[in-house]
């Protein structure tokens, strides 16, 4: 079940290692009505395919013998609400320096726009409830943004598929320690919002172009 999605999250999970302390990280990809997640409380290089557990946009669980992630609700209630192909939750440090100052993240650099214009700051929740979702989902929503920082917790990103979502989580922890690091120094100058929806279209076609005609 899912066998393309279960592959997907098994070859991104150790990408988790580099943004998250321990196995406090989690990544999911969904297909139709079903979501593919990291198991609860497996190190990262340990999660092979057949590892990954199956759930319902509900949370239900639907496949695999290993308990799904803790954070499962919020990874299904951004679903619920945005067209995401993945989700990644990280404990990254500077991400989760500004969520515990309750400071969103400007746009200070354009590789926020990666994410949208800004990422805001969902209020606190406790780790795995379905308030900690809605309280994601609302600050996403609120702010057109594919990410969002867990206040006094830690980053939650999306995107079409597991590289996109893990890409997105780094481009904000870039920007977010770049940001912490100018702060220390003075004050930081943040680029308007023509300019970040101008690099917004440009990134849409950003790299290479796909092959036509086998050319």
């Amino acid at each position: 079940m899912l066998e393309a999605e279960r592959r997907a999250v098994a070859e991104h999970s150790s990408a988790l290692a580099d943004l998250t302390p321990g196995r406090t990280g989690n990544l999911s990809v969904r297909a139709g009505d079903s979501v593919a997640i990291t198991p609860t409380g497996v190190a990262y290089d340990e999660i092979g395919p057949e590892d990954v557990p199956v759930v319902s946009l509900a949370g239900d669980h639907e496949f695999g013998s290993l308990e799904a992630s803790s954070e499962t609700p919020m990874h299904c209630g951004i679903y619920e609400t945005f067209d995401a192909g993945a989700v990644v939750h990280t404990h990254s440090d500077y991400a989760t320096t500004l969520a515990v100052l309750g400071d969103p993240l400007p746009p200070v650099h354009y590789m926020v726009a990666f994410a949208g214009e800004t990422v805001p700051v969902a209020d606190y929740a406790t780790y795995g409830t379905r308030e900690l979702a809605d309280n994601a989902v609302g600050a996403m929503e609120r702010a057109d943004s594919g990410a969002c920082l867990l206040a006094n917790h830690g980053l939650v990103a999306t995107g079409t598929d597991a590289a996109d979502a893990v890409e997105t989580a780094r481009a904000v922890e870039s920007v977010a320690r770049v940001y912490c690091q100018a702060r220390s120094i003075g004050d930081p100058v943040e680029l308007d919002s023509e300019e970040m929806a101008t690099v917004a279209e440009k990134f849409g076609s950003y790299g290479q172009p796909s092959a036509v005609d086998g050319s």
